[in-house]
């Protein structure tokens, strides 16, 4: 009779993690203070030196504490030749905030426009005119986690391509360590740890959805800790705070009657029935909702107003004097000249999408918002709410939801999301503080 190893049950998960897990190290260059432009704080100096020596690594930095300069300055330092991928509306704004730690950074539309050393950029859209990114000895990936947003194809072109670059960098405001999508794209572009190694350490199915195992909380996050740094404040390494306070954040629910058909044998709608429900709801109180939303905005100043749908983005611009709806099939030149023109206040009322303009645009001119209608995207509608609140904003910020009575459930569900990300960002930083100190 053979006898059991019992050494294999005396592991512990713990230990069992470690040894599924694939270390990245260190395999970038060790920076010193004085090589990072003096323009940057020695809070963000240091999280550049640690990126550097990491030399692929994740930054998860809040909305407005310089993940641009960071990835800047990093992008400089650690290549010859670096390329920065970014959402079709930063691409330009990065190009121009270049100056602020005097580099040239050039936009360019394809592989070909790449010419000689230096950082250059251009957008997700434009990833297969970029053949070959092994020609690069870094990449950044700005706005990291619109990668949930785009195509499967793209995201694994993307993977794929970035293998031999030597050196990588993602950067985001809305880290998601509960959401599988998000910690996946993140790991596997870094090359940390593949999909199915991650599913099988820290995840479960429970033939709905995978879900992060309850006894691999802790070992996850000091995992993410060694290759990702998350920041909410200076406060959160050590540093003084007093610059990075925001300013009062009113969200308001605006409920419209819900004035909807019935489906056939109810007596009244008690639900939205799903997605197709939704959907049904959402056409059917476009009127009500636009009449709200185009009331509020109506009151002088700037404002933005998120639509989903074309046909309300078409209504609330019919509405309301000086407003401009940017579409998806406007050409990037002319999406980017229309953000920069409300930037600079000679829009008043910007209407679009989240996916147009909902991610690292830079708003503070603005402290007031529609939501005309919700999804249950937690980052969408986060990213959205932090293009005006975020620091440099010196006005309270105003977000009103205008939505049916039948959708309030909506909002719930993306209150619950917020709740548990900011768990998740809290664990990440606890075990971070703990590498620091180690």
């Amino acid at each position: 009779m053979t006898t059991p190893d019992k050494s294999l049950s005396a592991v512990s998960y713990p230990d069992f993690l470690k040894t599924k897990q694939r270390a990245v190290g260190e395999v970038g260059p060790n920076i010193d203070r004085s090589q990072i432009h003096p323009f940057l704080h020695d809070w963000q100096a240091e999280i550049v030196q640690w990126a550097a020596l990491k030399g692929r690594a994740a930054i998860f930095a809040d909305c407005g504490l310089g993940k641009t300069v960071m990835q800047l300055e990093w992008a400089r330092l650690v290549a010859d030749r670096a390329l920065i991928l970014a959402p079709l509306s930063v691409a330009r704004q990065t190009a121009r905030e270049a100056e602020r730690v005097e580099q040239t950074v050039h936009y360019v539309r394809s592989q070909d426009e790449v010419d000689g050393l230096g950082v250059w950029i251009t957008n997700y859209e434009m990833l297969d005119r970029f053949p070959d990114l092994d020609q690069f000895d870094a990449v950044v990936l700005d706005e990291s986690s619109v990668l949930k947003n785009v195509d499967g194809r793209t995201r694994q072109r993307l993977t794929e391509a970035c293998r031999s670059v030597p050196l990588r960098l993602a950067c985001t405001a809305t880290p998601a360590p509960n959401d599988v999508a998000e910690l996946t794209n993140h790991a596997e572009f870094l090359g940390v740890m593949s999909r199915a190694e991650m599913l099988a350490a820290y995840f479960v199915n429970d033939e709905k959805e995978w879900r992060l195992k309850g006894h691999a909380v802790e070992p996850m996050f000091r995992w993410m800790a060694s290759w990702a740094w998350a920041i909410r404040s200076p406060a959160d390494m050590g540093y003084p705070a007093d610059d990075y306070e925001l300013p009062n954040l009113n969200i308001v629910g605006q409920y419209v009657d819900a004035d909807v058909d019935a489906d056939e044998g109810q007596l009244f709608r008690a639900d939205l029935g799903g997605i197709g429900g939704r959907a049904q709801v959402r056409r059917q109180t476009l009127d009500a909702r636009v009449e709200r939303a185009a009331t509020l905005a109506a009151d002088g100043g700037q404002w933005i107003v998120w639509c989903g749908l074309n046909d309300e983005a078409d209504a609330v611009t019919g509405r309301l004097d000086g407003a401009v709806n940017v579409e998806g099939s406007w050409s990037p030149d002319q999406k980017a000249q229309a953000l920069e023109a409300f930037q600079d206040g000679e829009i008043r009322v910007l209407v679009t999408k989240p996916a147009i303009a909902g991610f690292g645009m830079n708003f503070q001119n603005c402290a007031r918002m529609v939501f005309l209608g919700l999804s249950d995207s937690y980052e969408s509608y986060y990213q959205c709410i932090r293009r005006c609140w975020r620091y440099g904003q010196k006005q309270p910020v105003e977000a009103h939801i205008v939505v049916s009575q039948l959708e309030s459930q909506i909002v719930e569900n993306v209150n619950r999301k917020e709740r548990e990300a900011g768990r998740s960002t809290d664990a990440l930083i606890r075990y971070q503080a703990e590498r620091i100190a180690s």
